[in-house]
């Protein structure tokens, strides 16, 4: 490598080291500050480069990018609101426990705080939500300054992909020329032969306390009405699925938990415990709890009562309900397979056998409802999807009434990667997320979304320099905010259409022509199978939109909870 001036030294370097420690992806948008670092990414071979005009939209494809590798991605931005912009991703980043690297080029300190063009104050700009902030400091040419640009690309690569993932943040303040120009740059840029990065931290999983583990495993041993709860971020869930059967535990598992499958996953368990009479006769004595808080509403209280026990590699309080009695700070698969070692296990278990029935039938009376209407509904949406999605695929999904249809109606799916935005729960980024899982896996993948995820991301659509995905995004068109028909702002009538139910009335089909994406409407679940089926053979970014309404949708929800309840009246 050989650089020209300052700039372009710590630019070449930084990319150089960042790839050395497994670096693959670069997001960026447009910018004068960034473009030493912007030029550098373009030259590094090993790197794929992924211009958005939206900085936002850039960062959450790096987000989906990074979901998909289990790697940290970089995105990249010039200076002033255009690292603002990336705040949103970075918070859901820090809350989903995704690695990212973020670059933001930055205006040198004497033209701060002076009325510069495109300067604001980007230290620490984005607060507690990254593991790391480091404000690299103005290039110089001084002989020691290539070891510290190398230094902080793999502290940035080693902090974001720690125990507890998340994003870093650098903030490279850089003088002009901001091309390559001037006097060869006097010392040299190699790194460590070989392509080794110049730091390379390695880390084993931490194992759970023996003594710890004994002591569990005995009481769930004495204790038969246990249950096992996942939620995003559940880690391992092959051993946890084995423990649960191995111990006769159902599984009350969020899809984004990997959790969804196998005999002890019961997937009706949100309309189940909609049954009070059931609830109260089916209660647990000890809860194994594991990932995130899930969406369901009643799970949490039914859980009241029950002793709590939380795995989690940090040991942080993803208890909302403040009811964990033992956190166990530990790796998640190392804990479930210890587990499953130490305990006796369990074999005809009335417990469990009596959730199973509550499964079949339930999931029986479930399907009943969905299948009676020619029409699809949102319900038959979110099953269906979940269904049509092979084995080995990702589907993604959308936060807010997405996510909660996918939670209360797909069935146990074994192989399926369902991913979302699960930490600050937010729709914001969607259609860039998915995007950027697809990018990153390399494959097709289906997205359910709602109208509003859809248009709130729209500019995501618009694919600039990189690679073109192949992404299906199936969206629920109710002109609005679906969910709030089932809160209690419902009720108040003179003001709910316009501050909740927003109606939009944009055109689906103007916005997927707009950005040159396929377009199919369809009425019908037959429909809904040969347009996926239509779409993954023409490749490329396709929308299947599905038109509802949401009042009739809250009837088809209540329909469906009120047939479950008098199926499982006997069980």
């Amino acid at each position: 490598m050989q650089a020209t001036n300052a700039s372009h030294a710590l630019a070449l370097t930084l990319v150089d080291e960042l790839a050395r420690g497994g670096v693959t992806d670069a997001c960026l948008a447009p910018g004068s500050r960034s473009a030493p670092l912007a030029l550098a990414f373009t030259a590094d071979g090993r790197i794929r480069v992924h211009v958005r005009i939206d900085e936002r939209s850039a960062s959450f494809v790096a987000l989906g990018l990074s979901k998909s590798a289990g790697a940290p991605a970089v995105v990249l931005s010039t200076s002033g609101t255009a690292a603002a912009n990336f705040h949103p991703a970075v918070v859901e980043a820090h809350e989903s426990r995704t690695p990212m690297i973020v670059i933001t080029a930055d205006r040198p300190p004497e033209m701060r705080a002076t009325g510069a063009n495109q300067t604001i104050d980007q230290l620490k700009l984005y607060g507690d939500s990254v593991r790391w902030f480091c404000e690299i400091g103005v290039p110089e040419s001084l002989a020691g300054a290539t070891r510290y640009w190398r230094s902080v690309g793999s502290r940035a690569v080693a902090e974001s992909s720690g125990p507890r993932p998340g994003p870093v943040h650098l903030n490279a303040a850089l003088r002009e020329p901001l091309v390559p120009d001037g006097e060869p740059w006097p010392f040299s840029l190699d790194g460590r032969p070989g392509g080794a990065p110049r730091h390379r931290v390695v880390r084993s999983p931490r194992a759970p306390d023996g003594e710890l583990i004994a002591n569990l495993a005995r009481l769930i041993d004495r204790t038969e009405r246990g249950v096992v709860v996942a939620g995003d971020g559940a880690g391992g869930p092959r051993s946890w699925l084995r423990l649960a059967e191995s111990v006769a535990y159902p599984v009350m598992a969020e899809p984004t938990s990997g959790l969804r499958s196998g005999d002890a996953a019961i997937s009706t368990y949100d309309a189940l415990l909609r049954h009070e009479q059931f609830a109260e006769r089916h209660s647990p004595e000890l809860v194994l709890r594991v990932g995130k808080p899930g969406t369901s509403k009643v799970l949490g209280p039914w859980l009241e009562g029950a002793e709590h026990v939380f795995v989690d590699d940090g040991g942080s309080a993803l208890d909302p309900d403040r009811a964990a009695s033992i956190v166990i700070d530990a790796d998640p698969e190392l804990t479930a397979v210890a587990l499953s070692r130490a305990a006796s296990g369990r074999s005809g278990s009335a417990w469990f056998e009596a959730w199973r029935r509550a499964e079949r039938v339930g999931r029986a009376a479930m399907d009943r409802v969905i299948d009676s209407s020619d029409e699809l509904t949102e319900p038959a949406v979110a099953r269906d999807v979940a269904r049509l999605a092979p084995a080995g695929s990702k589907l993604v999904v959308a936060s807010s009434m997405p996510v909660r249809d996918l939670d209360w109606f797909m069935e146990p799916h074994a192989g399926l990667t369902v991913v979302g935005n699960r930490g600050a729960s937010g729709i914001d980024g969607f259609v860039s997320t998915v995007l950027g899982v697809a990018i990153g896996c390399g494959e097709p993948v289906l997205a359910l979304a709602g109208d509003l995820s859809m248009i709130h991301d729209s500019n995501g659509l618009s694919v600039t320099a990189g690679p073109r995905p192949d992404a299906t995004f199936v969206v629920v068109n109710n002109d609005g905010g679906g969910i709030f028909s089932f809160l209690p702002q419902a009720s108040i009538e003179e003001s709910f259409e316009d501050l909740f139910g927003t109606p939009h009335g944009i055109d689906l089909g103007a916005l997927a022509d707009l950005h040159g994406c396929g377009h199919a409407p369809v009425s019908s679940p037959a429909g809904l199978v040969r347009a996926v089926d239509n779409a993954r053979s023409a490749g490329g970014i396709n929308l299947i939109e599905v038109r509802t309404d949401r009042s009739h949708n809250v009837a088809v929800h209540q329909e469906i909870w009120e047939a479950v309840h008098s199926a499982v009246l006997e069980v």
